[in-house]
């Protein structure tokens, strides 16, 4: 399935046999993934049609002409993004039959376990244990930075189960259900006022050994296809040009010449050009994904993504004066998504200062470019042979 033409008649077969306007959401997107044309780069039987993921948008194009519903990505992205690729590398045909469909559809929503409290930038050192017991795991520890587990179904969870060798190697990766007993989350309220993400606390908490991803102990391995997939979700995604937030601050600019100066003008000017840059940066690594899986290139894009929303943030502030001291609501919710474009300046400045802590920070994304994408030598490590147990924690 490489012909474009072949792509469109089974687009249009969709649309006649569910009309958008009179099928119901959730059963158009059921038919849609039926059909192969969920993510057109998948299998056939699990979404897709063995197509080039190039492809995608040909089906994307008929499908928005015809005003057809989407599966609303940016709710489900941790399970777009991150566990639908890694279910595909590393789950059995149950595993892949079972969740990826009600996962891209939407029905059932998915967060990320990884993060702990001891263990954020150097995440090989969690704690949290899984002991097997005949069938079952028994998971006992905290999360931290978990976004949408207040909403969230199922969760991809690593967790240590041999503490006698050294920390990469004793992981394991699991699915969890975050409505079983023993799985606690707690809200964390942040410096925009909401608590998108959340805290977590597993006690006794039981896993089938069928919702086991890899191999045991091979948990590190899983999880590297987890973050690479995560860091081009988060800083590769596809946007127009003038796209996101330098856009919101270029209409500014061109709607309130009372608030232009000449350093003003200067500073937009380099970011809009970085902002560019960035993304025709973003669509050569997609390009590049096409012929396989992502790299560390897309810890580049990430580093970008964070810099860039930071320093657009403070400009629109500083455009604004004094308005963009004001902001809108402090109000403690608990979004489902985060949605940078949609709210006050005021907003977008205090959550950008996440942006280089989520998804990997960026001093530990810049030492992967070093060392994954330029080549330098590696920082000294003491702890790469040494028992997990016996680190000085």
């Amino acid at each position: 399935m490489t012909d474009a033409t072949e792509l469109r008649r089974r687009t249009q077969e969709l649309l006649a046999a569910h009309p958008p306007a009179s099928t119901d959401r959730t059963a158009f997107l059921e038919a849609r993934f039926d059909a192969g044309l969920a993510w057109v780069h998948y299998p056939a039987g699990l979404g897709g049609l063995d197509a080039p993921r190039s492809l995608q948008a040909v089906v994307d194009a008929e499908l928005a002409a015809a005003g057809a519903p989407d599966n609303d990505p940016r709710r489900i992205g941790i399970g777009l993004g991150m566990a639908a690729p890694t279910i595909l590398a590393y789950g059995t045909e149950e595993q892949k039959r079972r969740f990826l469909r009600p996962l891209w559809v939407g029905q059932e929503v998915w967060c990320q376990l990884f993060s702990e409290p001891g263990a954020g930038s150097d995440l090989a050192a969690l704690g949290t244990r899984a002991a097997r017991d005949g069938d079952t795991w028994v998971v006992n520890g905290q999360k931290v930075w978990t976004s949408s587990a207040h909403v969230a179904r199922w969760a991809i969870l690593i967790a240590r189960t041999d503490p006698d060798v050294p920390k990469h190697r004793g992981i394991t990766y699991f699915l969890c259900d975050m409505t079983d007993p023993g799985v606690e989350v707690r809200p964390l309220r942040q410096i925009t006022g909401e608590a998108e993400f959340n805290e977590v606390f597993l006690t006794d908490v039981r896993i089938p050994d069928a919702h086991r991803l890899g191999e045991v102990g091979d948990g590190w391995k899983v999880a590297q296809t987890t973050l690479n997939n995560e860091r081009v979700a988060i800083g590769g995604a596809r946007i127009p040009r003038e796209g996101g937030m330098i856009g919101t601050v270029s209409r500014t600019w061109r709607e309130r010449p009372e608030l232009r100066t000449h350093d003003l003008h200067q500073r937009l000017l380099d970011l809009w050009v970085d902002a560019e840059v960035a993304r025709m940066t973003g669509e050569r690594l997609r390009q590049q994904l096409v012929a396989g899986q992502p790299g560390p290139e897309g810890s580049g894009m990430k580093l970008a993504f964070a810099r860039l929303n930071q320093e657009i943030s403070g400009l629109e502030v500083e455009l604004l004066g004094e308005e963009g001291l004001l902001y809108g609501d402090w109000t403690m919710r608990r979004p489902e998504l985060v949605d940078f474009t949609g709210r006050d300046a005021g907003y977008r400045y205090l959550r950008s200062k996440g942006n280089s802590i989520e998804g990997g920070t960026s001093e530990v994304l810049l030492n992967i470019v070093a060392e994954r994408v330029l080549g330098l030598p590696p920082e000294p490590r003491n702890d790469k042979d040494v028992a997990w147990k016996d680190l000085a924690r």
